[in-house]
């Protein structure tokens, strides 16, 4: 094993004398390990697709830079490591680190309760403190979720003022603070406005005053005002069923759970900030702080510290955390040990970050790796072959499943055609491997259909970023059409201040918010429903009449619903 992680070690070091004796210290196209990466990325690397710009760093220097795709499918404009992307959650780890240079300034304590600095924010049982917010502790509903939930779009430009009287109308929490992990976007955009109080400067001016600045990137900022220009932007786009794409016009402008526009060349100069802090007093602790985890009230650590995740790969441990919304998406992944990163950043809906940079670090540090396992595994999503299946077989899956509440796995047909969508995102076609295993183009996710001792199929695996998720298949009741009828109505959530419509049609059963198309309510059983999005579970009064109902999405528990009386 120590002769491997010598010829492992020597491996990188004759890499990096390769880099440094080519100008300006990045290998060509044609080094071997500019090959391999290239093959990665050969189905985006075209002038018709959207792709993704990647830097790989070793011991401070860019081994590799390229571009595939391009940023802008209508003027031609393809991706290079200069072309500036939104990162999404990427964002929120520059968003701690103003947070620990603001301490470190005496001008807050991580465990200040949050109506210190937002003294009009709702007061709950137990207070909610900067520590929480940190680490997704807080309880705070997500405001994304209920933005959607209210029926419109996070594409559209959202006021923060409205974010704020959404947030503040919540009467209850998901749960206690601290008892529990829940990722919520709240949480930073509510630390964007303690950095905004705490700091008398936006997030947007003292992140360039004491991150940007100082480590010269000159590409990045938080971008908190829709009409700003930037330079050298990848548009986003989501994949269409025919095989072209959409333009994903994005108009939000909201700064904390995300905002940051930056480019792989930055983002090189932020990530070895790691290894030798040179912002605020340039003290080391702050960057041990980043990388200290969460803890809940049981004692129990999580593996999400200062918006950067914890981990292991393969025998080395690893830091990271992606980004995703609209067309983009993220991901910076540290090798700390071995002094080792990899930056991926795309303007695709479905292109996979994550599960592209841990191939690279296959290639670069494959004799420091333990073996991948075996088990489960498939081809290189490259080079998986599609077989002919007759949709009779394939009709025995088609269903929905649930792999967690709010996030459902609907299997459809269309045209002998076989697809997958998953709550809130485009459908895709899905291709056989064989019987029971497809995948996605371009992709390294897959799903296993498994079959019960009877032969029926109840469930499913969801393979993807190195993750197995199961899923199970959602059984749906008959109902009368008396029993349907009876769940129809309006019903209000004062903490939303929005109606929904329950009606009939067709023998089934549909919810309406505003404009936006209805969603049909699958039966899971008596008063409890799912549509691709939520869990709707009805209440009823002593008398067994239905009252109201409460929502599930994944992020937003318990939301309340009550039922208006009906106009004769």
């Amino acid at each position: 094993m120590m002769k491997n992680r010598f010829k492992g070690i020597l491996a990188i070091m004759l890499t990096a004398a390769v880099v440094q004796a080519q100008s300006p210290g990045i290998i060509e196209k044609t080094h071997p390990l500019g090959i391999r990466i290239d093959a990665l990325f050969e189905a985006w690397d075209k002038p018709t697709s959207p792709g993704c710009a990647v830097a790989v760093i070793k011991d401070a220097e860019i081994l590799y830079e390229r571009g595939y795709g391009m940023a802008d499918l209508e003027h031609d404009v393809p991706v290079t490591p200069n072309t500036v992307f939104y990162i999404g959650s990427t964002s929120k780890q520059f968003v701690t680190f103003c947070i620990l240079l603001l301490e470190e300034e005496g001008k807050l304590n991580l465990d200040d309760d949050i109506r210190v600095h937002i003294p009009e924010f709702p007061e709950y049982d137990r207070p909610i403190t900067i520590r929480h917010l940190i680490h997704h502790t807080s309880g705070i509903r997500d405001y994304l979720t209920l933005w959607s939930l209210k029926g419109y779009s996070y594409l559209d430009h959202i006021a923060e003022e409205a974010v704020l009287d959404l947030i503040y109308r919540q009467e209850e929490l998901n749960f206690s603070p601290g008892d529990r992990y829940l990722y919520s976007n709240s949480c930073y955009f509510l630390l964007a406005v303690i950095v905004e109080r705490a700091s008398g400067q936006t997030l947007r001016q003292y992140a360039d005053a004491n991150i940007f600045g100082p480590l010269g990137m000159t590409n990045s900022h938080f971008h908190d005002d829709v009409n700003t220009i930037i330079k050298n932007r990848a548009f986003g786009y989501s994949r269409k069923t025919d095989g072209g794409f959409n333009n994903l016009i994005m108009r939000f402008d909201l700064v904390g759970s995300g905002g940051l526009y930056t480019n792989v060349e930055d983002l090189a100069r932020w990530d070895q900030n790691f290894y030798e802090n040179r912002l605020g007093r340039k003290n080391p602790g702050l960057i041990d702080r980043m990388h200290s985890n969460g803890r809940l009230n049981s004692g129990e650590a999580l593996d999400y510290a200062f918006a950067l995740r914890n981990g292991t790969y393969r025998g080395l441990r690893t830091v990271d955390h992606g980004g995703a919304l609209g067309g983009y998406r993220a991901q910076l992944l540290r090798f700390p040990d071995q002094r080792f990163s990899v930056i991926i950043l795309s303007n695709l809906a479905d292109f996979n970050p994550g599960e592209k940079a841990h191939q690279i670090a296959d290639i670069v540090l494959s004799d420091l790796l333990e073996p991948e396992p075996t088990e489960g595994v498939t081809a290189d999503p490259i080079h998986r072959k599609e077989i002919e299946l007759d949709s009779s077989v394939f009709e025995k899956y088609v269903g929905r499943y649930r792999v967690r509440p709010g996030f459902i796995l609907a299997i459809t047909m269309e045209d002998d055609k076989f697809m997958v969508q998953a709550t809130g995102q485009s459908i895709f076609r899905i291709f056989p491997e064989s019987e029971t295993e497809f995948f996605l183009s371009d992709s390294d996710a897959r799903i296993s259909f498994k079959p019960d001792h009877r032969g029926d199929v109840d469930r499913l695996i969801l393979h993807q970023n190195g993750r197995d998720m199961p899923a199970v298949r959602i059984k749906s009741i008959h109902l009368t059409e008396d029993q349907i009828r009876e769940y129809a109505g309006v019903y209000t959530s004062k903490e939303l201040d929005v109606s929904y419509r329950v009606f009939s049609q067709d023998r089934g059963l549909f919810v309406k918010v505003g404009y936006n198309p209805e969603l049909e309510m699958k039966p899971i059983k008596r008063d409890e429903f799912e549509t691709s999005e939520i869990r709707m579970m009805f209440n009823r009064d002593s008398q067994d009449t239905i009252t109201g109902f409460r929502v599930d999405a994944g992020r937003v528990q318990n939301l309340k619903f009550i039922k208006q009386p009906d106009l004769k």
